[in-house]
């Protein structure tokens, strides 16, 4: 089997063989941050439709966690176009927070449709290094399609319990490696080298809930679902909420 999977991913590669030129040249990079989140603001809205009711159940309970103001600081770690802030509760003070300055203006048009939030502002800058957030300052912080494509997931999640307050919440909803022995975990394998250079940085193999036992959250509540998604290779999903 593992070598059945090397020899198509090397057939893969050389299909994709223009893209991994174009990495060597060094202009690759330069090309997926400018068309990247032009296609996120499409597929956003797809996956939104799909996961609605995954998303409205995920975050149902985002308010009791609000300080004793009763209004909800919350930071999104790569934001993207602003994808969740229909599922969040009226009055919630947003910070946004992602590593391509290029999303910027979609987040604008996502404010702007979502009248109900108080943004508060969009930093740029990596989830591993968010020094601009100050410790303690949000109630809760959320990631959704985020943990696969960062380059330290663990220092991601030291970062988001840096920045929670005690009692504070993370949320996280991901696509995630499918179970060993499966049809779709041999596919993972096979496409995700190209998949990584194709979709800026993300991986198809990553066991994102791992990481989130090992991390150092006083309690988790997490779930393995098949999201009702079309293509297959992304439905294995995990999704719910740690508390520091």
């Amino acid at each position: 089997m593992a070598l059945t999977i090397l020899i198509l991913r090397l057939a893969v590669c050389i299909l994709a063989s223009p893209v991994f030129l174009l990495d060597f040249l060094g202009l690759w990079n330069w090309i997926c941050k400018k068309w990247f989140p032009y296609f996120i603001r499409r597929f956003t809205v797809t996956y939104n439709k799909q996961m609605a009711s995954k998303k409205r159940e995920l975050f149902s309970n985002l308010q009791e966690f609000a300080g004793p103001s009763g209004k909800l600081s919350l930071l999104e770690l790569g934001c993207g176009t602003g994808a969740n802030f229909k599922f969040y509760p009226p009055g919630c003070r947003v910070t946004c927070i992602d590593p391509n300055p290029n999303f910027e203006k979609f987040l604008i048009n996502s404010v702007a449709e979502n009248r109900h939030l108080q943004f508060e502002r969009f930093v740029v800058a990596a989830g591993e290094n968010m020094h601009q957030v100050a410790d303690g300052s949000m109630d809760v912080a959320v990631c959704t399609l985020v943990l696969c494509s960062v380059e330290n997931p663990e220092q991601i999640l030291r970062e988001v319990c840096r920045v929670l307050r005690p009692g504070g919440a993370f949320y996280f909803m991901e696509h995630v490696a499918a179970e060993p022995s499966t049809w779709n975990s041999f596919w993972q394998q096979v496409l995700d080298p190209v998949w990584f250079l194709v979709f800026d940085g993300c991986n198809l193999t990553r066991e994102s809930w791992k990481t989130l036992e090992q991390a150092s959250f006083s309690k988790l509540k997490l779930q393995h679902i098949q999201a009702p998604l079309s293509l297959e290779l992304v439905r294995p999903h995990i999704c719910g909420y740690a508390v520091k």
